[in-house]
C-alpha cells in the first residue's frame, strides 16, 4: 500500500491542489467577491445603524426558515413513514410548523425570545472560554490571556443584552448581526483585492 506523496511542507498533493484550485477560483471571480463584500458590509453598517428594524427582519427570516423546513421534515416524514423514529420526526417537523407561525404572527415577542436565547449563548460561551483558558494555560501561554478576555468580553455582551431586557431586544440582535456582516464583507473585501493583485 502506498501513501500520498507529501510536499515539503508536508501537506498531501491533494490538498495542495485543491488549494490551488481555490485561488485560481477566487483570482477568476475576484469581481464577484469584491461586489459581494461590499453588499455584506453596506448591509452591516445599515444593520447596526437601524438596529430594530435588522432585529425585526432576522426574527421573521427565521421564521420563514422554520416554517420552510417544518413543512419539508413533515412531508419526508410521511413520505418515509416506514422508517424507525416516524413519531419523533413527526413532532420535531410540527415543532419547527410551530415555531415558524409564531415567529411570522408575534414577530416583536419573536425578538424578544431570540434576544434572551442570544444573551444565554453569549454567557455559556464566556464561562467555557473562561474555564478552557484557565485549564490550558500551561499549553497556551501567552494565549491563554486573550481566550480569558474574549471569554469576559462574551459575559459583559450576555450582562448588558440581559441587563436591558425587554429594551435590548430592540437592538441586540440586529446590531450584532450587522457587526457580523459587516466584518464578512470586510474580510470579503480583503480576500478580492489580495487575489486582484496576484
Amino acid at each position: 500500500m502506498t501513501l500520498p506523496q507529501d510536499t515539503p511542507q508536508g501537506i498531501p498533493h491533494d490538498i495542495t491542489a485543491l488549494q490551488a484550485k481555490m485561488s485560481a477560483a477566487v483570482r477568476a471571480h475576484w469581481k464577484a467577491f469584491l461586489i459581494e463584500g461590499i453588499l455584506l458590509a453596506v448591509l452591516g453598517l445599515a444593520a447596526m445603524i437601524v438596529p430594530p428594524l435588522a432585529s425585526l427582519a432576522v426574527t421573521i427570516f427565521l421564521g420563514w426558515m422554520f416554517l420552510v423546513s417544518g413543512i419539508g421534515g413533515l412531508i419526508l416524514t410521511f413520505w418515509a413513514r416506514q422508517m424507525p423514529g416516524f413519531w419523533w420526526s413527526l413532532i420535531s417537523a410540527v415543532l419547527a410548523i410551530g415555531a415558524g407561525i409564531i415567529l411570522l404572527a408575534q414577530p416583536v415577542q419573536g425578538t424578544l425570545t431570540l434576544t434572551i436565547v442570544v444573551g444565554a449563548y453569549f454567557l455559556a460561551e464566556g464561562v467555557a472560554t473562561i474555564m478552557y483558558a484557565l485549564e490550558h494555560r500551561r499549553e497556551l501561554s501567552e494565549r491563554w490571556s486573550w481566550l480569558l478576555v474574549g471569554g469576559l468580553m462574551d459575559i459583559l455582551i450576555a450582562g448588558i443584552i440581559i441587563a436591558g431586557l425587554p429594551g435590548s431586544a430592540l437592538w441586540a440582535v440586529g446590531l450584532l448581526v450587522g457587526i457580523n456582516m459587516l466584518f464578512g464583507g470586510a474580510t470579503l473585501i480583503g480576500m478580492a483585492l489580495a487575489a486582484r493583485k496576484s
